[in-house]
């Protein structure tokens, strides 16, 4: 019998997560832009808020951005990911232009 392997199931749960577009474009923005309000996301997405907030909820749940309060503003920027399972495979796939191989698969971003 074959050995299960538990991260398999940790791994596609990532994928996931990064499968939606405008989830990969927050981290994109956050990745260029830095630390962001939900306003200023909304902004430079063109997205309505509600649909921002509930993408914010989903990637921190994944660990991928981290939040701070300052006042009545919740501040959103890139979990560092040090520590983070797929750390390396998350970062490729922020950076634009960056891909990752699994086996003869290549998976990542095209700039522009």
């Amino acid at each position: 019998m074959a050995r299960q392997d538990t991260s398999v199931p940790a791994m596609a749960q990532m994928f996931r997560i990064l499968s939606d577009e405008t989830r990969l474009r927050v981290l994109m923005t956050l990745q260029e832009h830095g630390e962001l309000n939900v306003s200023e996301l909304c902004k430079r997405l063109q997205v309505p808020q509600p649909t921002v907030s509930h993408h914010l909820g989903i990637l921190r749940m994944g660990e991928l951005v981290v939040n701070r309060r300052n006042g009545k503003e919740i501040f959103y920027s890139l979990n560092d990911l040090k520590d983070h399972k797929y750390a390396r495979a998350v970062k490729s796939f922020v950076k634009p232009g960056r891909a990752i191989q699994f086996g003869t698969v290549m998976l990542g971003m095209s700039e522009g």
